[in-house]
This record gives structure tokens, sequence and C-alpha cells, in this order.
């Protein structure tokens, strides 16, 4: 080698070894020998590797079967015995004839990029596993609200919709949510806060804390929005149990007022006669006392339907007595609103364990809420509501059908909520709630089928023998 070339050979800034077929290193330039020692007699893999067989594959080995250049990653050992990763490269160096007569082999130290390499990727896994296991929902979407990504307890909650809308996901709806917090992100990259109610893909109604925060792209612009929602429904739950109670108990005080004004009569009804003997005043009066103390009564069990779990009072029913009876309660309510009002009842035993005064509200609530669904709905001139009961050999059956407005798939899905209703100022929110916690309580369950302006039915079914290990869903709002 001439000195100019072995000028160069020398100053390259690699490892640079000249081997043979057998890989026997037969020159090597200073940065390689200050590195690896003495090369003369010795195999690269013996230098490099300090390992008695070649390496498998062999970079050099390949550039002598196909004479093209070649490129790996090794790790090799130094002298003092440090690891260093090298990117290594191979080319064939050929005699006046055109034979490869040896390989140069360069190797360049890439040892600090590897361990950078090798941080990034352990900053990705923890940030996966980050993402995967924070216990919230997490989503990424990007300006179409299109859900790009999501964590383990997304897709668990709501399945996997990659690319699908966030609100037919979270809302089961054809439009976006407005205000948006989303949209807001990506127009003034901001982080944003608010509270919304979303729906599972098993039906369930979840409330949740939601955050969204802007991902910036290399120019520092919003490329997505991150969206992380806590459940929160157990805390909901708990500040609508106690506010309905608060409600509850601001509702009925004018009724109670009333009825133990009705008491204090009745007392003195019983007090005066037997001060005079006169018994036609105290049976009039004691039966003031008895009428009222069962309305305070009632309206305490109805009380509790709210604030706490109640044991039904379990007795033997018949379910058509069950139907004549509330359908001659609601019957006169029918006529007023100018409602055709119908039963159909096909059954031929139809006897049932549950709590009378129960299934009697809940069935007078089912209907209450058809004909407010027919009052309000000003696209037709004829309205009817149809009680409708039948059975099987396990249960019985009631279903309560009208051909009033109809809820769509948000509504439906909120019927059963606390103070929600689909009827604004014309309906209060509670009718449709204590009727399918009645229901559970029976070990029963409503089911509803409705479309916009066609109608509804809910058809609640309950169990002939009395139900072990009932369990209560709370539906919060």
């Amino acid at each position: 080698m001439d000195t100019i070339h072995e000028t160069y050979f020398n100053a390259m800034p690699c490892y640079v070894t000249v081997q043979d077929r057998d890989f026997h290193i037969i020159d090597a330039n200073e940065k390689f020998i200050k590195r690896f020692g003495d090369f003369r007699g010795r195999y690269c893999y013996q230098v490099y590797k300090q390992q008695p067989e070649k390496c498998d594959p062999c970079p050099v080995e390949r550039t002598f079967a196909d004479g093209r250049q070649h490129r790996s990653e090794e790790i090799v050992r130094t002298l003092d015995g440090r690891d260093v990763s090298v990117i290594v490269y191979t080319t064939p160096i050929r005699n006046g004839n055109g034979e490869i007569t040896s390989v140069m082999e360069m190797s360049t130290n890439i040892t600090e990029l590897k361990v950078l390499q090798n941080q990034l990727a352990d900053s990705r896994k923890k940030y996966h596993l980050l993402f995967e296991e924070v216990p919230c929902f997490i989503s990424m979407q990007d300006r179409d609200l299109r859900i790009v990504e999501a964590n383990r307890l997304h897709r668990e909650a709501f399945g996997t919709y990659y690319g699908c809308k966030c609100y037919e996901v979270y809302k089961h709806r054809d439009k976006a949510c407005h205000p948006c917090m989303v949209q807001q992100t990506f127009i003034d990259g901001e982080i944003h806060h608010h509270e919304e109610v979303v729906t599972d893909r098993h039906g369930r109604r979840i409330n949740v804390m939601v955050t969204t925060a802007p991902v910036l792209n290399g120019s520092g612009e919003v490329e997505t929005v991150i969206e992380m929602s806590a459940d929160i429904t157990q805390i909901r739950q708990l500040q609508s149990k106690l506010s309905s109670v608060g409600m509850i108990i601001s509702t009925i005080s004018h009724d109670l007022k009333g009825l133990l004004n009705g008491m204090d009569g009745g007392i003195y009804l019983v007090n005066t006669g037997m001060e005079k003997d006169n018994k036609d005043r105290i049976d009039r009066g004691w039966e003031m006392v008895l009428r009222n103390v069962d309305r305070i009564r009632g309206t305490v069990l109805d009380i509790l339907y709210y604030a706490k779990d109640r044991e039904p009072e379990w007795t033997a029913l018949n379910a058509k007595d069950v139907a004549e009876e509330v359908f001659g309660i609601i019957k006169p309510k029918a006529a007023k609103s100018k409602v055709r009002c119908e039963r159909q009842i096909d059954i031929t035993d139809g006897h049932f364990e549950a709590d009378a005064k129960a299934v009697r509200s809940l069935l007078i609530n089912l209907m209450d809420n058809a004909f407010d669904a027919c009052r309000v709905d000003t696209k037709k001139n004829d309205h009817a509501v149809v009680l409708n009961v039948s059975e099987t050999p396990e249960a019985v059956t009631f279903a309560v059908k009208d051909n009033g407005i109809g809820m769509n798939q948000e509504v439906r899905e909120k019927a059963f909520t606390l103070f929600f209703s689909s009827k604004g100022a014309g309906g209060t929110g509670l009718g449709l709630f204590i009727a399918n916690k009645i229901a559970q309580s029976h070990g029963g369950n409503i089911v509803v089928e409705s479309a916009p302006g066609e109608g509804t039915s809910l058809a609640v079914t309950m169990p002939k023998k009395r139900p072990e290990n009932i369990e209560v869903t709370e539906i919060e709002k």
C-alpha cells in the first residue's frame, strides 16, 4: 500500500479491516488496532467477538459469495472488555482479472445511537403501557372527529371502532355534539374540561368527566386531540340520590301537610266524641285517622323507592285482575285526553307473585307516559294506547303501546334516567325511573321499542315465581 493510501486508510474514522476467504485479518487501520489489539494470524471473529467460530450470517462471507456490498449491525468487544455496537459495511477488493481476492470491512461505532434508540424504545413502551392501563377511557381523534387510537379500557367499553365518528360510538347519534370540546381544542389548542353522559356497547350509561388536550406535530400544529374520560358514575349516582330525596320531600311536603291536617281533624272528632259519648262522631273521626294513616304510609313507601331499596310485599296476584284494575283507573284520564284506550288480555292462568301496590304503580306510570307521548304529538289526529297482557309458563308480560311521538336511540337509552324527559316541561322524568326500579325489584325488566313519529312499546316482563338474589341497577341523570 503506497504512503498516501495508507494515510487515508489509517485516518478513516471507523474500524477498517481487510480479510481473506478464510476470514483472516490481513490488514487493519490504526483505529482498529488501538481498540482491538494485534490482529496478525488471527481470524476476525476471534478479534471482534472473542469467539471460536465465525458469525452466522457473516457479511464478509456474503460479499465473497455474490461480489456485492453488504450491511449489518453487530456487537463487538474491545480490548478493555466493553461491548460496542457497530454498523458494518463490506465491499469486495478485486485483482486485475476482476476476481475477488479480499473483502474490506468498515465498522462504525453507533453505541451512543443505539443507547438513544433503546431509551426511545423504553420510553415508547412505558408510554404505551401507561396509555393502555390508565384507569380511564382514552381516545385520540382527528379533525373529522374520527377515532384513530384508543386504550384498552376504551376498547372494552365501547368496542373497536377505529375510523368511526366519536359521537356515533359514544352517543349513537348522527350529528356532532354541540358544543364539542374536541373541536374547540383543534381551534384554540387549549385544554378543555366538561362533563358528559355516554353509552357503552352494552347499553350502560356512564357519567364521565372529560378532558381534551392537543397533540402537536413537528410544526407545532394540532394534529390530533386526545380525549380522556374518567368514570364518575358512582359519584353522580350518590349526588342524584341525595338531590332526588330533596326534590321528593319538597314535592310531597304540601300533600303531607294536608294529610296531617286531616289526621288532626279525625283526632278532634274522636276526642270530642269521647267527651260527649257520641259513638257516631268517634267512628267518623277514627275512620278519618285510619284513612290518612294509610295514605301517609303509601306516600312514605313511594319515597323509599327513591331513597333506598324497598322490599316488595309479596302476594299472589292475577295478571288479568291487575290489568282490569289499572285500566279502570286510567280510562277516565284517556277520555279526558281524547285518546282511545284499549286492553288486550291473552292469558289462561295469569297467576304470579308480586307487590300489588308496586305493580299497579308501575303500570299506571307506563300508561301515563303513553298518554303524555300522545298528548305532545301534534302530527296525528287519532291517538291510541293499548294495554296488552300475555304470559309464558315462567313469566307474565304487561306491554303498553302508543302511537305518540316516539323516541330515537339516544332518547331510548335515557328513558329510565332519573329526571330525564323527552317531553320537555310536559314531563317530570320520574315515572319511567320508578317503573324500571319496580320492575327490577321484582326480578323483571322493561324492553323499549320505539321510533320517532311511530310510537312506543314498553313491555315489562316479570317472573311468576318470586325470584332470589335480585339486583337493582340505578340509572341516574
